[in-house]
């Protein structure tokens, strides 16, 4: 026993030893440091350097022992490698974290960051004193990360004593949704939080909310909450919502959407401002509606060889617009097979934003070998989605007709036998009758 208990001890030295130096698990994290070049003025076209750049990331203060057990990269300039302190691990994520030898790396992104007042009105509050608070005056750094398979979007602000390398994460705002697929519909939920340093001075000291829209060069504002006032601002949005209570006790400043529309596509940016500070996350909403397909001429008439039978499929009420659609036919034998794309129209779109397709496929009996006939199917593919519709067709005067064929055909013959006999039978009974009252 006293044996297994040394173990024991030494087993839980090790683990907390190991998890001590990582910082609770934290990664090391790759990023480029992009910043303007300088001497060059401004434009809308600036030139920018990017370097090599390193974090190493605690939920605690490093201190002397912590710093001997790094050992920074040769390849990257001292300059450039960060001992960041982020309280909250937001930085902790496994998504920020692969396993070791993995391919696939975050992607991560440093920019300095100039602290400035707001000029939008649901935040301009934030900074009535024209002063800027002593506690500006430092190093201030983005953060601009992206998770492994798209399962976290990070921003974040960061300070550090002029002249450090040893920054402290103040703001972070994140989303775990960075891509959200929906249904047309249906309520969407738009992940989006934040978290503030308590021991900070822009802490207690108000925020605000802001949710905008993008899609192709158009824009507009979803949603404004001044939090400072507690007032939301006026937008044209409807069906639009935030959770305040969420908002004030865990820093949720996620948007839902009531019901979702194809005008509802496109990217959603979740900004949140602090005095002097903002930071944003992007997430891509995206609408998918499968086709609704229909066959024409429904049922399909009787097929003569030798003559030609238009089909049309009609996909209609799907979204987004990029749509294939095919044919196939499955013969009375088994096989399948493609009859191709047939001639497919341009889209046309419908007044909820939905789009409308067909192809028309000639069917020739004689060139497409269609047999006795079989299913005609139409395809329709989207990513990650194949809708089908079928339709049965007939062919009739093959020459080499199958047992059921044979079956009916004998059926019928002994039908119209038993009727020739039939009126037979009568037609001389009443002869003989006929005869017999005229004697």
């Amino acid at each position: 026993m006293p044996e297994i208990s040394t173990i024991y001890k030494i087993s839980i030295i090790a683990f907390t030893l190991f998890f001590g130096a990582s910082g609770s698990g934290c990664p090391v994290l790759e990023c480029w440091f992009v910043q303007e070049k300088p001497g060059h003025g401004g434009g809308f076209s600036v030139p920018m350097s990017q370097e090599k750049s390193l974090m190493f990331i605690r939920t605690e203060a490093f201190s002397e022992e912590s710093f001997s057990r790094l050992h920074p990269p040769a390849d990257i300039s001292p300059s450039r490698i960060y001992y960041v302190t982020d309280p909250a691990g937001t930085f902790c994520s496994a998504a920020l974290n692969p396993p070791k030898g993995s391919v696939n790396k975050p992607k991560c992104e440093i920019n300095p960051f100039m602290p400035h007042a707001s000029m939008v009105r649901w935040a301009s509050a934030l900074t009535d004193s024209a002063q800027s608070p002593v506690y500006l005056q430092a190093d201030w750094f983005s953060v601009a990360a992206q998770g492994l398979d798209q399962q976290l979007t990070l921003s974040n602000i960061m300070r550090a004593p002029s002249a450090s390398k040893e920054p402290q994460v103040i703001l972070s705002v994140s989303s775990k949704t960075p891509v959200v697929r929906s249904r047309l519909g249906e309520a969407v939920l738009l992940d989006c939080g934040f978290w503030v340093d308590a021991s900070s001075s822009v802490h207690g000291s108000g925020f605000s909310i802001e949710w905008r829209y993008q899609f192709r060069g158009e824009g507009r504002l979803v949603l404004a909450y001044d939090g400072k006032n507690d007032r939301f601002a006026e937008t044209s949005e409807t069906g639009a919502d935030i959770d305040i209570t969420g908002l004030y006790e865990t820093g949720n400043a996620s948007l839902v959407l009531e019901e979702s529309q194809v005008r509802h596509s496109g990217t959603y940016i979740c900004t949140v401002y602090l005095p002097h500070l903002l930071a944003q996350v992007a997430v891509d909403l995206e609408i998918v509606e499968p086709p609704s397909l229909s066959i024409y001429p429904s049922p399909l008439p009787l097929l003569v060889p030798g003559q030609v039978l238009v089909v049309q499929c009609e996909a209609s009420g799907f979204n987004p617009h990029t749509l294939d659609l095919s044919w196939e036919f499955s013969g009375a034998d088994g096989t399948s097979r493609s009859l191709g794309q047939g001639s497919v129209t341009g889209h046309r779109q419908a007044t909820d934003g939905t789009f409308s397709q067909s192809s028309r496929l000639e069917l020739d009996s004689g060139k497409l070998g269609l047999g006795r006939g079989g299913e005609v199917t139409c395809v329709a593919k989207q990513p990650n989605m194949t809708r089908r519709a079928a339709a049965t067709l007939n062919v009739i005067g093959v020459s080499a007709p199958s047992i059921e064929d044979s079956m009916a055909m004998v059926a019928v013959a002994l039908v119209l036998y038993g009727l020739i006999k039939f009126l037979s039978w009568t037609f001389c009974a009443s002869g003989e009758l006929n005869f017999s009252v005229d004697t």
